[in-house]
This record gives structure tokens, C-alpha cells and sequence, in this order.
């Protein structure tokens, strides 16, 4: 395994590559909901084998659940649960491992049951430290904007997170750029708490961070956590059949569950897009998810911005498979013919 630092503004290492809980390994069988159980014993292997191989980041949000997206009431927290029964019997230390989780999304039906409020925030690391069975979180995020909580709110409640010890490290997700900027520059205040870590999406079909939230994460020396790094496993080529060249949807994948993945990635654009992007793959002698993570890797490197892919994995085979593609090295050619490809379907008319 390899570490970076998180961010330029912090002292904290973490793997490469984070361990996400949004989307589970998941069983047949369904609950009084009609909500696929999660696969406790796969899971298991893939937390241990991932703690084995070096990934120190482990990335969660107490609106997960991970078997279903989105999440009803009744099943939000639960991956924080589970993060608990993986630590206690797989006999993980605490201490060597990073943990994330989320705040701002809905977890009860009244009027502060979500959002970013005082009221909200102060509840909600207490559930979610009660939940994981920790006394601290190592990074806590905003997982959304909330236009209805002052700025100024979030940052002080966020700092008294820190400095009454359930928190370590704070950071935000998907929130606006204009917003970003505003914060990130009240941030700087040492009155307040720095913003180490910024959650957006990133991959190399969805790059529109590129021109506002990155250049402010390296402004301010914040570290860039990129969530959907396979497109939620379109990069992974699962979703083409290369002799009708058309879409399938494989038995469990998240097309299956998720109405919003089929409008945003099986489309007629995509479907000529991915034919060439897995002739390049196979081309360069790795599979389609190693180039993606790849690409990543580089564009870190090339953008001079810490950038830790999210991966979020079904069965143990995939994180060997993403294990593999920390130690390819994209060289210019292949960037400039990812850089042509994505030009040619996404920044021209269609």
C-alpha cells in the first residue's frame, strides 16, 4: 500500500485508496421492506483483506445503508452498524484506521431531522458515535449544502466538534463552488477549524471539479476524496455487451435498484464511448476499473492536489482488482488518448 497526505493543510497519511460503505456486498434475500440484506460474511472479507493490504480509509455517512439508494428512514445508519460489528470481530485497532463519516442528509421526519444546524450536527455525531461504537471520528463531513444554516453556524459547530474530541478533522461535500470559496476563506480564521477534506465527484468522464473545486482545494491546501471514481461502476465496462454492443444490466449491480444510474449512464453517447474506452484498456494490458483509478492517480499528480479515490465494492475479487491499479503508471500518451476520448463524446455536440 501506498500513503499520501490527505491534504497540504493537515499532517494526516491515508492510503491511496478508501474503503466506501455506499453500495454493500448484497444477498438475494429481502427484509420486511422489501430491501436486499447485506452480505455480512463477504463483507467481512473484503474489510479484511482491504485492513491486510494497507487501506487505513474507511469512508461511510450515517445515511447509508448500503443494499439501497435511495434510503428510506427506516434504514438509514445502518452501514455505521455494520462498521461497528467489522471493527469489533474482525479485531481491527482503532488507532490504524481513518474514518469517515457524513452529517446533513434526512434522518427523522421533523423539521431539524436533517440539515446542517447546530441542533442538527450535535445530535447527529452523537447517533453516529453511538452507532459505530467510537469516541471519536477521525474526519466528520457536510455531506450536502444547506441554504437554510448561516456559514458561519456550521463552522462554529463543526469547530466545537474538534475541540470537545468526537472529531478530528472536519470537511465538506457537494457543496457549491461559490459557497466553497466563501467558506474555505472563513475557514482561515483561527478561530475556526481548517477544511482538510473536500468529497465531490470525480472520474474521468465526470470532470467538472476541474474548473472551480479544484483549483480552490489547491488554493487553500485541501485535500480532494473522489466519490463514483468508476462513474458507479460504468467505467467498469460491466454494463457493455461487446458482441451486441448494447447495454445488460448484470443480476445484483446497481442498475437494478437504481432508476437515476440508468438515465445518467446508459445512454447512446456512453454506449459508443465505452466500446473505445475498453478497446484502449485492453490495449494498455489493464482492465477498464485499473484505468480509471489510474487516471486518477496521474490527474492527482498532474493537478499537484492530493485526489484519494472512494471505492465501494460487491465482492472481494473487485478490491483485488482495484489493489492492482496503485502501482500502474499512466504515461502521456495514454493521458492525451483518455484526454481525446473524452473531448471527442463529452465536450463536443453530441
Amino acid at each position: 500500500m501506498k500513503y499520501i497526505k490527505l491534504s497540504y493543510n493537515s499532517g494526516i497519511k491515508v492510503s491511496v485508496i478508501s474503503l466506501g460503505m455506499w453500495h454493500l456486498p448484497r444477498l438475494p434475500e429481502k427484509d420486511e421492506y422489501g430491501v436486499h440484506k447485506i452480505d455480512v460474511d463477504e463483507l467481512k472479507r473484503v474489510f479484511k483483506k482491504a485492513y491486510d493490504e494497507g487501506i487505513n480509509f474507511i469512508d461511510t455517512a450515517n445515511a447509508y445503508h448500503g443494499g439501497i439508494s435511495p434510503v428510506p428512514l427506516t434504514h438509514r445508519g445502518y452501514a455505521e452498524k455494520l462498521l461497528a460489528q467489522l471493527i469489533k470481530e474482525l479485531g481491527f485497532d482503532r488507532e490504524s484506521l481513518f474514518i469517515a463519516s457524513k452529517v446533513g442528509g434526512q434522518m427523522a421526519s421533523w423539521p431539524n431531522g436533517g440539515g446542517l444546524s447546530r441542533k442538527h450536527v450535535m445530535w447527529q455525531i452523537k447517533e453516529s458515535l453511538k452507532r459505530t461504537q467510537l469516541d471519536y471520528l477521525d474526519l466528520y463531513y457536510a455531506h450536502l449544502f444547506d441554504p437554510d444554516t448561516p456559514l458561519r453556524e456550521f463552522l462554529s459547530t463543526f469547530r466545537d466538534l474538534v475541540r470537545l474530541g468526537y472529531v478530528r478533522y472536519i470537511g465538506v461535500s457537494n457543496i457549491p463552488a461559490q459557497y466553497l470559496s466563501e467558506l474555505m476563506i472563513m475557514s482561515q480564521d483561527p478561530c475556526y477549524e481548517p477544511i482538510v477534506a473536500l468529497q465531490y465527484k470525480y472520474n474521468l468522464v465526470e470532470r467538472e471539479i476541474e474548473s472551480d473545486i479544484i483549483p480552490i482545494a489547491k488554493r487553500y491546501g485541501a485535500g480532494v476524496v473522489a466519490y463514483s471514481p468508476l462513474a458507479q461502476g460504468f467505467l467498469s465496462g460491466k454494463y457493455f455487451d461487446p458482441r451486441e454492443k448494447k447495454w445488460i444490466i448484470p443480476e445484483g449491480s446497481r442498475a437494478t435498484y437504481m432508476k437515476i444510474f440508468i438515465d445518467r449512464y446508459l445512454t447512446d453517447r456512453n454506449l459508443r464511448f465505452i466500446e473505445e474506452y475498453l478497446e484502449l484498456a485492453k490495449t494498455l494490458g489493464v482492465s477498464p476499473s485499473q484505468l480509471a483509478l489510474a487516471w486518477i492517480f496521474k490527474r492527482s499528480e498532474e493537478l499537484n492536489v492530493p485526489i484519494i479515490p472512494i471505492i465501494s465494492v460487491s465482492r472481494i475479487d473487485q478490491l483485488i482488482e482495484a489493489l492492482g491499479s496503485i502501482d500502474i503508471r499512466l504515461d502521456n500518451d495514454a493521458m492525451k488518448h483518455i484526454d481525446e476520448l473524452y473531448q471527442k463524446y463529452y465536450q463536443k455536440p453530441q
